[in-house]
C-alpha cells in the first residue's frame, strides 16, 4: 500500500456526494411560491419538513418579517462599507439588545464560518496550543489550520474523550501558556451534547485550560434569553471561555455572534480580526429581522416558545422509544439521528420517506463515517404533532424495508454505531442463495493447489506457493507487527464452480500510511519514545507484502452479486472476530461495478500510486525488447543503464551467504526508512533468509567493480508459477544511488533476467511509474476502498498534513 494521491480527500468527498446526488437526495431545490416552515416542496410534491435548522420557526415570525422589509425600504439591500470605517444604522441597537441578552460584551459577524477565521487567530497566541474535538465543526478546524503557519501545535482528541483530552493538556502544560480546547455545544449530526460540568472541572485542575464553545446548533431553544445550551450549563461565562452564538438557524434572521467577558481579549478581537475587519456587514434587513427577533428573547415569550417545543421533542422521543429503530443519541436536543449503516440503505430510506410525504435530511460522510450513514431529522414548533407521529409510523414500516432492499439488517446496523440492539425483534434477515457455498480457511494448505492458482496465481506472489511462504515468515516472530493472521475465501455455487475468491490478512499497520510525507515526519518523532502510536489492525485483502489483483470474481455469474454480498458479510464477521479497526480493499483498476458496490456497501474510494507491468512476447529477447522502445527512450537506455552497466558487477544470486544476506537487509531498509511516502513497519529479520533457500526467489545485486565486495544495489524477486516475475522489493545505498542510476539499472536488470527465464509478465508493481514507463512499462490506475470505524484518525492526518 502506497501513500494517497494530494487531493486524494476531496476527491472522495465528491464521489461520495454526486452518489448520494444521482440517488437524488442531496442537493436538492425546494420548490414552491410559498414557505410556511411545516411544509416544503420537493419534486412536485408538498412534504412534512423535518429537516429545518430554526428549531423555534422564527423564521417565519410576522415581526421579523415586517422588520427586514422595513429595513429595506428606508437602508436598502444592502449597506456596502467595512464595518471598520462606519457601521449601518441599525447596528448599534442589536448590539444593545445581544449584549443585553448575554450580559457580556459581543461582536457580531457575517456568519460563524468567517467569525471563527476572524476570532481564532487573533485569540490564540503564537505560545498557545489547540486541542480539537474530532467532532467539532468544520468551521473550527478550518480557522484552526491556518494557526498552523503560526508553529502553533495542533492536537485531536476523540468525541467527548475526557481522558485523552487530559493526557494532552500534560502533554502541553510545560511547553504552552495556554491550552485551548475546542468542541461544540451541541453537534450537529447526532445532537449530542459536549460534557459542559466535567469540562469545568478539567479548568479547575488545569488553569491553562481555556475553552472555544460553537453552540450554534445549542441557540435559542434552551437557556436564559435563549443563549444557549453551554451557557445553560455554564451559568455565568469566566474569562477562559470565548462562546459563538448564531443570530440565524434558530434565531430566525442572519449572522453570528462571539462573546467574550475577557475585555482585554474582546478588544483585540474586535479592534482587528481578519474578515471581521473586511468582509462586508450584515444587510439591513438581517439586522432589522435580528433586532426583532432579540426582542423576543428578551421577553417572556422565549419561555413560551421554547416550551412548546420542548413538548414536542419530548412526544418525538415518547414514540421512538416504543419502536426498534437505531436512535443513535438519545437526550432533549431537536436533532435526532437514526443509523442506517449503509450510504445505500440511507439512500433507499430516505427516498421511501420523501415518497410517504416526509422530507428529511441525510447524514453522510465526512460529517460522519460512510458506514456511519443516517437520517437526521430535527423537529421544530412547525411540525405538528399528528405528522410527528405519522414520520414515527413511517419509518418504522419502512426502515426495514430499506434494509431489505439494501441487502442488510438492523443487527449490521446496531453493529455499525457499536450499539446494542433493542432485541423486540429483528427487522429483516439476510437472505442468501442456500445453494451457495463458503469455503474459509486460516491456512493456504487447507486449499486446493490447482484450484488456487488458476483464480489468483497469475500475476504476484500470491500464488500457492508465495503464500505458503508469506504464512511462513509472517508467523511465530517476536514483535506483534510481524504477524499476521491469513484467511483465505472462496465462494462457490451449487456445481462447485467458483464465483468469488480472496485472501485477507489483519496486521498492525501504522495510520499514517496513507498520509503525506510530513505528517509522517510528525509521528515518527512521537514513535521514538512510543513505537505504536497511532497504529491499528487493519483487515485487508491482500497484504502489505503483495500487489496485484487480490479478488476474482466471476462477473459472468448469475450470483455475482449475492457473491459480493456473502464478502461483505465475512469481512464483518472477521473485523470483529480479529479486532480490526479499519477494513481496506485495494489494488482495483477502474471498475464501475465494483465501485458503485463498495461504495453504497460503506467504503471510499482512494487513488493509490499508479502501477505498472510489462508484457513480454513468446519469443522476445532483449534486442526485440529495446526495439521496441520510443527513440527518446532507447537514448535514456543507452546514456544512463547500457553506459553505466559497464562499471558494474550484475549478478543472479539465488543462494546468498550469510554476508550477503546482511548486505540485501541493510539495502532494503535503506530505502524502507527513506520511504514516510509509504510508510510501513519493516519485515521480520528472517525473511530475508526465507527467501535464501526458496526455489521462487532470487535476487539481482549490483556491485561496481572497482568495490567487488561493496553491494549498492538489490531487487528481490520472485518466480510466479505462471511464468510472472515479480520485483516485490528493492533496496539501495544512497550515496551510490546518483553516480550509478541505480535504481534504473535495477529495473533494467529486472526486464533483461524475466527475459532469460522465458517470462510472459512483470509485474513491476506500484509507483515510479515514470522511470518504469521509460523501460517500456504500461501504466494502470489504481485504487483501494478504506471503511473505518470513525473518522478521528483520518481527521487527525488532516490536522498533521497541514503543519
Amino acid at each position: 500500500m502506497a501513500k494517497i494521491k494530494h487531493n486524494n480527500f476531496l476527491d472522495t468527498v465528491h464521489e461520495v456526494f454526486t452518489d448520494a446526488k444521482q440517488e437524488g437526495v442531496l442537493h436538492l431545490y425546494a420548490e414552491g411560491e410559498t414557505f410556511n416552515g411545516r411544509t416544503i416542496g420537493v419534486k412536485n410534491r408538498s412534504l412534512f419538513h423535518f429537516g429545518t435548522t430554526g428549531y423555534l420557526g422564527l423564521e417565519q415570525d410576522v415581526r421579523l418579517k415586517e422588520a427586514a422589509i422595513d429595513a429595506i425600504r428606508k437602508y436598502g439591500t444592502q449597506f456596502p462599507l467595512s464595518k471598520s470605517y462606519i457601521s449601518n444604522p441599525l447596528y448599534s441597537r442589536l448590539e444593545e439588545k445581544v449584549t443585553e441578552m448575554y450580559g457580556h460584551p459581543i461582536i457580531i459577524t457575517k456568519n460563524s464560518t468567517l467569525g471563527h477565521i476572524g476570532v481564532i487567530p487573533s485569540a490564540v497566541k503564537d505560545q498557545d496550543a489547540i486541542i480539537l474535538d474530532h467532532q467539532v465543526h468544520w468551521s473550527v478546524q478550518s480557522a484552526a489550520k491556518i494557526l498552523k503557519n503560526r508553529s502553533v501545535p495542533i492536537d485531536m482528541v476523540r468525541h467527548n474523550d475526557l481522558n485523552m483530552l487530559e493526557d494532552k493538556i500534560k502533554r502541553y502544560s510545560d511547553q504552552r501558556k495556554k491550552i485551548w480546547y475546542m468542541a461544540d455545544g451541541i453537534y450537529s449530526m447526532y445532537g449530542d451534547f459536549a460534557p459542559i460540568s466535567d469540562l469545568m472541572a478539567l479548568s479547575q485542575k488545569y488553569p491553562q485550560l481555556n475553552f472555544y464553545f460553537d453552540d450554534v446548533h445549542g441557540m435559542s431553544w434552551i437557556g436564559k434569553n435563549g443563549t444557549g445550551y453551554v451557557l445553560s450549563q455554564l451559568g455565568e461565562l469566566s474569562e477562559n471561555i470565548l462562546l459563538f452564538g448564531t443570530l440565524s438557524k434558530t434565531f430566525g434572521a442572519s449572522g453570528a455572534v462571539l462573546v467574550c467577558s475577557n475585555k482585554k481579549m474582546y478588544h483585540e478581537i474586535k479592534t482587528f480580526g481578519g474578515p471581521l475587519t473586511f468582509s462586508a456587514q450584515l444587510e439591513p434587513a438581517s439586522i432589522a429581522a435580528a433586532t426583532a427577533s432579540a426582542d423576543i428573547h428578551l421577553s417572556p415569550e422565549i419561555y413560551t416558545l421554547q416550551q412548546e417545543l420542548r413538548e414536542h421533542v419530548e412526544y418525538f422521543n415518547e414514540l421512538l422509544q416504543q419502536t426498534d429503530l437505531p436512535l443513535i443519541d438519545e437526550n432533549i436536543s431537536p436533532v435526532f439521528y437514526i443509523g442506517t449503516g449503509m450510504p445505500r440503505t440511507g439512500y433507499n430510506f430516505v427516498n421511501r420517506l420523501m415518497k410517504e410525504g416526509f422530507y428529511v435530511n441525510l447524514g453522510i460522510f465526512p460529517a460522519v463515517p460512510v458506514k456511519n450513514t443516517g437520517v437526521r431529522i430535527t423537529i421544530s414548533r412547525h411540525n405538528q404533532k399528528e405528522e410527528i407521529k405519522g414520520l414515527v409510523e413511517a419509518m418504522e414500516y419502512l426502515f426495514p424495508r430499506a434494509l431489505e432492499d439494501t441487502h442488510t439488517n438492523s443487527e449490521r446496523v446496531f453493529q455499525a454505531f457499536k450499539m446494542e440492539p433493542k432485541q423486540k425483534k429483528n427487522f429483516s434477515k439476510l437472505k442468501f442463495n442456500e445453494d451457495l457455498q463458503v469455503q474459509l480457511e486460516d491456512t493456504i494448505e487447507k486449499i486446493d493447489k490447482k484450484l488456487w492458482n488458476s483464480l489468483l496465481g497469475k500475476y504476484g506472489v500470491f500464488d500457492w506457493e508465495g503464500l505458503k511462504f508469506l504464512e511462513e515468515s509472517f508467523s511465530g516472530n517476536s514483535h506483534m507487527e510481524h504477524n499476521w493472521e491469513f484467511r483465505y475465501l472462496i465462494i462457490y455455487d451449487q456445481e462447485q464452480k467458483p464465483i468469488l475468491a480472496t485472501f485477507m490478512t489483519v496486521g498492525l499497520w501504522k495510520d499514517d500510511m496513507l498520509a503525506a510525507v510530513g505528517a509522517s515526519q510528525t509521528i515518527e518523532e512521537e514513535r521514538k519514545n512510543n513505537p505504536y502510536y497511532l497504529t491499528s489492525n487493519v483487515l485487508s485483502l491482500g497484504s502489505l507484502f503483495t500487489e496485484g489483483e487480490h479478488l476474482f470474481v466471476d462477473f459472468t455469474h448469475p450470483h455475482k452479486q449475492e457473491g459480493l454480498n456473502l464478502l461483505m458479510q465475512n469481512l464483518e464477521k472477521l473485523e470483529h472476530s480479529l479486532n480490526a479497526k479499519m477494513i481496506v480493499l485495494r489494488d482495483f483498476r477502474e471498475n464501475q461495478t465494483l465501485h458503485d458496490y463498495f461504495q453504497g456497501q460503506g467504503f471510499v474510494r482512494v487513488q493509490m500510486p499508479d502501477s505498472c507491468s510489462i508484457e513480454l512476447k513468446p519469443k522476445d529477447n532483449l534486442e526485440a525488447y529495446i526495439s521496441r522502445l520510443s527513440t527518446r527512450n532507447r537514448k535514456h537506455l543507452r546514456k544512463e543503464i547500457l553506459k553505466i552497466e559497464e562499471l558494474l558487477d550484475i549478478r543472479i544470486v539465488q543462494d546468498a551467504n550469510l554476508v550477503q544476506l546482511e548486505q540485501i537487509a541493510e539495502l532494503y531498509s535503506n530505502v524502507h526508512q527513506n520511504n514516510l511516502g509509504l510508510n510501513t513497519f519493516s519485515f521480520p529479520s528472517k525473511l530475508f533468509g526465507k527467501m535464501w533457500v526458496h526455489p521462487n526467489w532470487e535476487f539481482i545485486t549490483v556491485n561496481p567493480k572497482s568495490e567487488p565486495k561493496k553491494m549498492i544495489g538489490v531487487m528481490l524477486c520472485y518466480k510466479n508459477i505462471y511464468n510472472t516475475y515479480v520485483p516485490a522489493f528493492v533496496g539501495m545505498d544512497y550515496n551510490y544511488l546518483e553516480q550509478f542510476h541505480i535504481y534504473r539499472q535495477l529495473l533494467f536488470q529486472t526486464i533483461k533476467r524475466a527475459i532469460e527465464l522465458k517470462c510472459r509478465h512483470i509485474a513491476l508493481g506500484l509507483t515510479a511509474e515514470f522511470e518504469k514507463r521509460k523501460l517500456g512499462a504500461t501504466v494502470y490506475n489504481k485504487y483501494a476502498y478504506i471503511q473505518t470505524a470513525d473518522n478521528y484518525k483520518l481527521e487527525l492526518m488532516g490536522i498533521l498534513e497541514s503543519s
